[in-house]
């Protein structure tokens, strides 16, 4: 990269922080030795590295999701993780695709209308909430690329930026058992990324995780206590799950899976990890 180049990046980088903007998207293509042609909508925010769709990462998925079934991405982002689930779901499976933020929601929607013919997103706009309401939504940056759910508008946990409008929450598993009872029983993944609520989340999906034991993978926030996170063990070890830490889920490589066997092998404090929690009995 040019001086030029690296200063305008820079300089992007910096507004992006600091003043809202809308950012478009475009569609790039790869072409996978085993799934073919796939295409994905790439965000253009400068503050957003750009999404690479690999075999491996597939091929992971493909390990832990049934073709046909129904995988749940909770804080789906723009679809960086939902479009290569869904691709290993197949066409005849379903991905439902949750997040409450205006900004990645547009984008999300943009994947979910791409590889019609191998894979299957449905899109939500809503936050995975205890209870029906709306919310307040803030960032750590203006362009909205990262966030969470807040009390009121003066609560800066998640940033000092937010969205103009509430976003709507609901309670995910009542909505599922309305909207999609058909589908409950083919569940095979819950993935939830919500900056720290993982646990949160999870709880208000007791009874489906209870019903039906579908492989999760959850943030072990940096900012979660000791005690959260030993919570997080033993609510997973509750329901008879054998833990795995993926560490920050790298999947350009073949990732590796580390045991947790007990709470003291969680990552502690101020550590970034992700957990893969599988039911192997």
């Amino acid at each position: 990269m040019s001086l030029l180049s690296y200063i305008k990046a820079s300089l992007a980088r910096k507004k992006a922080r600091r003043i809202f903007q809308d950012f478009g998207y475009r569609i790039d293509s790869f072409q996978l030795k085993e799934d073919g042609l796939i295409e994905y909508a790439n965000w253009l925010n400068p503050l957003v590295a750009p999404k690479l769709i690999t075999q491996i990462e597939i091929n992971f998925f493909k390990k832990i999701i049934c073709k046909g079934s129904l995988v749940i991405d909770i804080g789906a982002n723009t679809g960086d993780l939902t479009v290569p689930m869904a691709i290993a779901a197949g066409k005849e499976g379903m991905v439902l695709g949750v997040d409450p933020n205006t900004q990645v929601y547009a984008i999300l929607q943009a994947n979910a209308n791409l590889n019609k013919e191998k894979s299957n997103i449905i899109p939500l706009q809503v936050a995975a909430t205890p209870e029906d309401g709306e919310f307040y939504f803030a960032s750590s940056e203006a362009s909205f690329s990262n966030g969470g759910l807040v009390g009121n508008e003066t609560d800066s946990i998640h940033g000092k930026f937010k969205l103009k409008q509430k976003v709507k929450g609901v309670n995910l598993e009542a909505y599922l058992k309305n909207n999609f009872p058909e589908w409950l029983p083919k569940i095979s993944l819950i993935k939830v990324d919500t900056e720290g609520n993982d646990l949160d989340v999870l709880k208000t999906l007791n009874q489906l995780i209870s019903d039906y034991k579908p492989s999760i993978i959850a943030e072990v926030f940096p900012t979660l206590t000791k005690d959260d996170r030993d919570q997080m063990f033993h609510f997973f070890k509750g329901h008879g799950y054998t833990i795995y830490d993926m560490s920050h889920l790298d999947l350009t490589v073949v990732p590796k899976r580390t045991p947790v066997f007990s709470e003291a092998e969680m990552a502690p404090p101020n550590i970034a990890s992700n957990i893969l929690a599988i039911f192997e009995n």
